[in-house]
């Protein structure tokens, strides 16, 4: 025999008959509230009657005042009088309340439909120079920091993003990433980058700068291109060529993504520009700190100034004419950039200064100061020899690394990479067979197992490159990085010296993670990408500026020994050490001290000092530089 059923309790049944009664639509559920309100208020009504001490005598007049309690009650207006009047005031009481009701039911709806509308973020934006970035990603939050920064002494200013999620999603995430935003508003729209009537709701046509980010996965720079596209077919109402910095993954897909963009945009090549300060970077240790700063707006950047007292002077005498910026160059008439150009070069009357400076207010010419001379160490011939080189693991941007490192090194220098990945050997294969100076091999293993890594005699290498998995999810790639840098420190540990290690990392708070050294270096590439493209949305020569920063054939940034300009253990103005580089045909922008190259947050790097404040510097400082090679 089954088990018999258990009967439902009074509280399920009571829930049961309450969902039936609202099933059954509007008017029963009038007809009920009215019912239920009658049977409360009556009797409440009637208990108020009888415990008030005034109450009439009669029970006429008792019925009389339980009639004005619950006219009042139901705001009837509980007048007395002939039946008659009693039934037509109670009437044109409730004719008052359904219309009452009525209109307040139709402005609560109404109301709650724009919100709504609201929600879903497809209304038109109507501002002037603002900021729009298109797409969604982790390139959003750091990007919205910069921009907050830079706008830090304007009255108002406006950052609008058009992404695909939704509207109060964004502004939610961004409030808790970007926590301070100062006087910038941050505007979010729910639509598709690709699509021009979704990119018409920012008012693209009013914009300053527009930035187009890259959303990652195997179809981000299609996505990219599409936009692109998409931006040409929203109508410009001025005429005027817009302001639009992009950014690829993927270097293969630039030339199209030019081709889309038109003449005026910019397209940056995230993996190229990576590649870059990678091998900029394990050449030189402490390289990458001095970007992260200059391509911050928290600390001095480049800024265009023109200077009519300098008209007709040399850019020999613009070094020395600025106490609190640092001139590394000249912006042409026409648009050319001219970095650390020879000294005898006269500046004309339409060319404009560049300089690091701590804002666009601060480029500010003073008469400069006595130089100590007798502290300036003459020029030294340089000597290089070949270097060996490690690179553990393997990703797109690897053979690139190869390719440019070849740049930069002597004959007979040597680069050895070991990935797990089988097609390692054959990309680097390919990358080697155009190399002159360099030359490659490469071993299968695990570079995240200590076996492998103790296999490698570490102290032979003069670099190590680690390099992030691509194929992992940032934070999974991350994870498997951070524990191969701490297997590199403990060996270096054990074999008593310390490693020069350059970490690619894909997310800036595993940095924070990560353990500290003088001789660590981190890029992060998407940080980093994300401070170039916000400097270029502000200022479009920078854009030419950074194509001539980043060329193996022009000026780049290099870190040299401070005892190869000035005497060590003396005090001195920078004003003699940027007169000590200008001897050797170099520019002095800051310096790093030695002693402090494990501390958070510059790690030493010291842009821009003011150049009359005396400093001693001593045994391992360096002099950062801007200088041909």
């Amino acid at each position: 025999m089954g088990r018999q059923s258990e009967r439902p309790t009074v509280r399920r049944r009571l829930r049961y008959r309450f969902d039936t009664m609202m099933s059954r639509g509007m008017a029963t559920l009038i007809g009920w509230m009215t019912a239920a309100c009658f049977a409360l208020v009556v009797p409440v009504s009637v208990l108020l009657v009888w415990a008030d001490k005034k109450t009439p005598l009669t029970l006429g007049d008792r019925l009389a005042e339980i009639w004005q309690h619950v006219g009042v009650a139901f705001r009837l207006g509980g007048d007395l009088g002939p039946p008659l009047y009693v039934l037509f005031s109670v009437l044109l009481a409730l004719m008052a309340l359904l219309f009452t009701s009525t209109l307040i039911g139709l402005i609560t709806n109404g109301v709650d439909r724009r919100l709504a509308e609201l929600r879903k973020g497809r209304s038109i934006v109507l501002e002037d120079n603002h900021t729009v970035l298109f797409g969604w990603s982790e390139q959003v939050f750091p990007i919205v920091a910069e921009l907050v920064a830079a706008n830090a002494n304007q009255r108002r200013a406006v950052v609008v993003i058009l992404g695909p999620k939704d509207k109060v999603e964004m502004e939610d995430e961004i409030r808790a990433k970007v926590t301070h935003r100062g006087t910038t508003k941050v505007v979010c729209r729910t639509g598709s980058p690709t699509d021009p009537a979704d990119i018409a709701l920012v008012s693209p046509g009013t914009a300053r700068s527009l930035l187009i980010l890259a959303p990652g996965g195997p179809d981000g720079d299609a996505g990219v291109v599409k936009t692109l596209l998409a931006l040409g077919r929203v109508q410009q109402p001025t005429g005027a060529p817009r302001h639009v910095v992009a950014a690829l993954e993927d270097g293969q897909n630039h030339a199209a993504a030019r081709l889309a963009g038109g003449p005026h945009a910019c397209v940056l090549d995230m993996d190229g520009i990576t590649a870059h300060l990678i091998v900029r970077t394990s050449l030189q240790p402490g390289l990458s700190f001095v970007y992260h700063q200059l391509l911050s707006y928290a600390g001095d950047e480049f800024y265009f100034s023109a200077e009519p007292q300098l008209v007709g002077r040399t850019f020999g005498e613009a070094l020395m004419a600025f106490a609190t910026s640092s001139v590394v160059g000249l912006l042409r008439e026409g648009g050319r950039i001219d970095l650390n150009p020879p000294w005898s070069s006269l500046i004309g009357d339409r060319d404009r200064i560049i300089a690091i400076s701590q804002d666009d207010d601060t480029v500010i010419a003073s008469p400069p100061r006595h130089i100590a001379t007798g502290a300036i160490i003459p020029p030294r011939p340089s000597t290089r020899s070949p270097v060996r080189l490690l690179v553990l693991g393997w990703n797109r941007r690897a053979a690139t690394v190869i390719e440019r490192l070849d740049d930069y090194v002597v004959e007979g220098s040597t680069v050895d990479v070991v990935a797990r990945q089988h097609e390692a050997a054959h990309q680097a294969e390919r990358a080697a067979a155009g190399l002159t100076r360099l030359r490659v091999t490469v071993t299968e293993g695990d570079p995240a197992r200590p076996a492998t890594l103790c296999r490698l005699d570490l102290g032979r290498y003069h670099h190590i490159v680690l390099l992030r998995h691509d194929a992992l999810e940032g934070q999974q790639a991350d994870n498997g990085t951070l524990v191969t840098l701490l297997h590199l420190r403990e060996l270096g540990r054990v074999a008593g010296h310390e490693l020069a290690v350059v970490t690619e990392l894909a997310d800036d708070r595993n940095r924070e993670l990560a353990p500290t050294s003088a001789s660590h270096d981190f890029i992060i590439s998407s940080q980093l990408i994300s401070r170039l493209m916000t400097q270029i949305s502000e200022s479009p020569h920078l854009a030419r500026l950074f194509d001539e920063l980043f060329r193996s054939e022009g000026s780049e940034i290099h870190l040299r020994p401070a005892e190869g300009y000035v005497r060590l253990g003396h005090d001195l103005d920078f004003y003699t050490v940027v007169e000590a580089a200008r001897r050797q045909g170099q520019i002095a922008i800051g310096y790093r001290l030695h002693e402090e190259t494990t501390l958070a947050p510059a790690f030493g790097v010291r842009l821009n000092p003011d150049k009359r404040r005396p400093h001693r510097f001593a045994a391992g400082d360096s002099i950062i530089v801007l200088a041909r090679e």
